[in-house]
């Protein structure tokens, strides 16, 4: 077997897609309701028969029949056979494929994990959508842990980090940059929302061992790694990112094998839109490199989306295997992306391929494939052939047995909560509290004694030392008496204005003092760099 059987019809030969060239990317597009899914269910089908494994993700549910071999009681049974028969499948039949469910938040499948550490400063500021500023500070984070052997594993990891870093901004300040109170702040109260939106449970261990998912059954058939999205779907930045971080784990885990007969892995990136919506250029950038270079590691990306102008033009023309469903132009807009979609395709001179895109039904798509040499063949009109596995979502049951029998199970399913970095800087800070607590309080200096006798300064004191007592004495009832008021005001007069004096001179002799100092200093480094 090398190649795929996608379908055909009374417009031309047979269309196929060579396996040779399957690593040379793709796209599936076309509106709503035109029978993108069954594409893709297909697509999936030939690959893992062919023992290639694939993963995919299931935004609506409908993939999990991959699990479960058709039915002759289906209400599309008869159509089935009537298409396959019209397209010349004469290999077609009812199977069942091996399929591994996986879920991030472990509800409808086996949990995905990664670390901090591994998702990195850049898609992580990505997913938080953090301003330039804020991810200059992230990426001083992750430098510090770097640097103080933090391991960063999880979020509360990140978050006591973010504190850390937080109360030493003063010292890193002069290394790294300003790291100002509210930018930490700012990235702080995006991590809840990621929290809150259950991102915390793809952070963690174990991490995914992409050797669970790269593998063949026993029988030889390719592993089906299907991802429930339906609730992802809620959190489109996370699906998106999640599904950019397998990609770049593959890019980076897999060791270069050129061009193999067939790929090592396919990747479908379902509902693509979600992952250009706002990028910025530097993850756009990394996305082209990655769909670039990725081919030698023997690794097909099949981008699906709705229209081809949802992809950035740097990254359709790598795409070289085309499946174009029907798309409607309802709109001036939509008559634009119409007619784009359709310059993309190598011209058929039998028909007009805008005005066939307009047209198609149902499980009908113009489709072009890389042939001999890597060139892409003339566009063609294809009724797509028919899914041998269950379509729709699998039965309850069904469902249950193909988890029961996963070859991952247990595996991923407790997480591990290892020593990191918030336990790391929790022991810390609790034994720089003991050592605080035990630390022996100052020595106190002695108190004068000339202020604790009986008749110092005219002062009397009646009983010990530790509860003092005033007593006025004779002398002190003398003086009230009989000193003169006149008197008295005099001093008060006289010490007020030595008040004044003193404090006018001793302001005059700083200021004096001031400038000679400053005159001293400024002749001194004048002298210093005339020298030099």
């Amino acid at each position: 077997m090398d190649r795929v059987f996608i379908g055909g019809g009374g417009y031309a030969e047979p269309q196929t897609l060579l396996l040779k060239y399957a690593n040379r990317h793709g796209l599936i597009s076309g509106a709503t309701g035109t029978g993108k899914t069954v594409t893709l269910q297909i697509l999936a089908e030939s690959f893992s028969a062919a023992g290639v494994p694939v993963f995919l993700s299931d935004v609506k549910g409908d993939l999990t029949g991959l699990c479960e071999a058709g039915s002759h009681e289906h209400k599309l049974h008869g159509a089935f056979v009537s298409r396959a028969e019209k397209i010349g499948f004469d290999d077609y039949g009812y199977d069942a494929f091996p399929a591994v469910f996986w879920d991030l938040f472990g509800e409808a499948g086996h949990p995905i994990r990664t670390t901090i550490t591994e998702m990195g400063p850049l898609l992580l500021s990505r997913l938080l959508q953090l301003s330039e500023a804020q991810e200059g500070v992230l990426n001083i984070v992750f430098r510090v842990a770097d640097e103080d052997g933090l391991l960063l594993i999880d979020l509360k990891d990140l978050q006591a980090l973010l504190v850390h870093v937080g109360q030493r901004a003063k010292e890193l300040s002069l290394r790294y940059g300003n790291i100002a109170p509210a930018t930490v702040g700012a990235i702080q109260r995006r991590l809840l929302v990621l929290e809150g939106e259950g991102g915390d449970a793809f952070f963690g261990e174990p991490a995914l061992n992409l050797s669970d998912m790269i593998a063949t059954a026993p029988d030889g058939r390719g592993r089906v790694n299907i991802l429930a999205a339906n609730r992802l779907m809620n959190a489109p930045r996370l699906y998106a990112t999640f599904l950019l971080w397998l990609l770049s784990e593959l890019f980076e885990t897999l060791p270069e094998v050129g061009d193999p007969d067939k790929p090592v892995f396919v990747f479908f990136f379902d509902e693509a839109h979600l992952l250009f919506d706002g990028a910025p250029k530097a993850m756009v950038d990394k996305v082209e490199q990655v769909a670039r270079l990725i081919r030698s590691k023997g690794v097909g990306v099949y981008f699906i989306t709705q229209n081809p102008a949802d992809v950035p033009d740097d990254i359709l023309g790598q795409l070289g295997n085309r499946v174009q469903h029907a798309l409607r132009a309802y709109t001036p807009r939509d008559r634009k992306a119409l007619r784009a979609a359709a310059e993309t395709f190598r011209p058929n001179p039998d028909f007009d391929t805008e005005e066939a895109i307009t047209g198609l039904g149902v499980g009908e798509a113009l489709v072009s494939t890389l042939m001999t040499k890597g060139a892409p063949s003339v566009v063609q009109r294809t009724l797509v052939r028919p899914p041998s596995s269950r379509l729709g979502p699998a039965t309850p049951a069904g469902l249950e047995k193909s988890i029961a029998a996963s070859p991952v199970a247990g595996v991923y399913d407790v997480a591990v909560d290892r020593e990191s970095a918030y336990e790391m800087l929790k022991a810390a800070a609790e034994a720089a509290a003991r050592e605080a607590e035990a630390a022996p309080e100052p020595e106190r200096a002695p108190a004068d004694d000339g202020a604790r006798g009986g008749r110092s300064r005219g002062r009397a004191y009646r009983g010990d030392d530790a509860a003092p007592r005033w007593r006025e004495t004779d002398e002190h009832r003398h003086a009230r008496r009989y000193q003169p008021a006149t008197k008295a005001k005099t001093s008060r007069s006289s010490r007020r204005s030595d008040s004044v004096s003193e404090a006018v001179i001793k302001q005059v002799a700083r200021t004096a003092s001031s400038q000679i100092t400053r005159s001293l200093v400024r002749g001194l480094l004048g002298g210093l760099f005339r020298g030099r």
